[in-house]
């Protein structure tokens, strides 16, 4: 079906493969319109509870191909601002999707690869990958990852990283907030697994509800608005179906049935 892609299929979770390895899984016009599509299909399988996006090769992503850089160069500010507009919308699709997304990185995350990792709700990386936003070294900007990586690491730490372009390792990656778990050599996948496992264990309108929870408080502070709409987003999942199956399941002490 894919070009630039790949779908592997295990019980409920679905991995999308970018399969562009030559090039380090550089993004171009079809991987981010294929990247877009791929995330439609999934939001729309009932069958996927999770979504991991993983990288095929060596690295994870090494951010915009350099042909596709090129032809942007040389491009004028409409087809430039078109081509800017779907990587957004893809990113914004990422992030919103109704699933859980994990990131699995190994390798070098850089740029674009970045973005993808702090779109993500969760990332877990090998602990000897590697990351940088490394855009103003080529006179560019990391403008459309921006609002993910700034929701992962703070303005503080984009103000560095952004400008210095310095490429960090996980651990540091880590200790600023884009990637909530490390793994040692050879553990990678079973610590994704182990993760989507716990996933799969929630209820799948609940976790949509929870991220769109999140996404609608994230700094907004505590006022009374605030207070309300939790209110009312906590009074409305208690009265859906899975919410009565999940409390009827642990009161029964028998696993839930979704």
């Amino acid at each position: 079906m894919y070009q630039t892609l790949r779908i592997e299929r295990q019980a409920a979770t679905a991995t999308i493969w970018l399969d562009r390895p030559e090039v380090h899984n550089a993004f171009n016009e079809t991987l981010v319109e294929e990247l877009a599509a791929a995330t439609r299909a999934l939001e729309a399988d009932a069958s996927v509870r999770v979504v991991v996006l993983a990288g095929a090769g060596r690295n994870f992503c090494a951010g915009a191909d350099l042909n596709w850089m090129g032809r942007a160069a040389a491009a004028g500010e409409e087809e430039n601002l078109r081509d800017a507009r779907r990587f957004a919308a893809m990113l914004d699709q990422l992030a919103r999707l109704g699933k859980p997304t994990l990131a699995r990185v190994h390798g070098a995350a850089l740029g674009g690869g970045v973005g993808l990792a702090a779109a993500c709700d969760i990332c877990v990386a090998a602990a000897d990958a590697s990351f940088a936003m490394s855009e103003v070294r080529l006179g560019l900007i990391p403008a459309v990852i921006s609002p993910y990586v700034l929701r992962a690491i703070g303005a503080r730490q984009c103000l560095r990283y952004m400008q210095s372009a310095e490429r960090f390792s996980a651990v540091r990656a880590a200790e600023l907030g884009l990637v909530h778990e490390l793994a040692a050599d050879g553990e990678l996948d079973a610590r994704v697994g182990s993760i989507c496992a716990a996933l799969c264990a929630g209820g799948p309108a609940a976790q949509a509800a929870a991220k769109a929870l999140v996404l609608a408080v994230g700094g907004r502070g505590t006022g009374a608005q605030v207070v309300e709409e939790t209110a009312q987003a906590i009074a409305r999942q208690r009265g859906t179906e899975e919410a009565r199956e999940g409390m009827a399941a642990f009161l029964a002490k028998r696993a839930p049935l979704w």
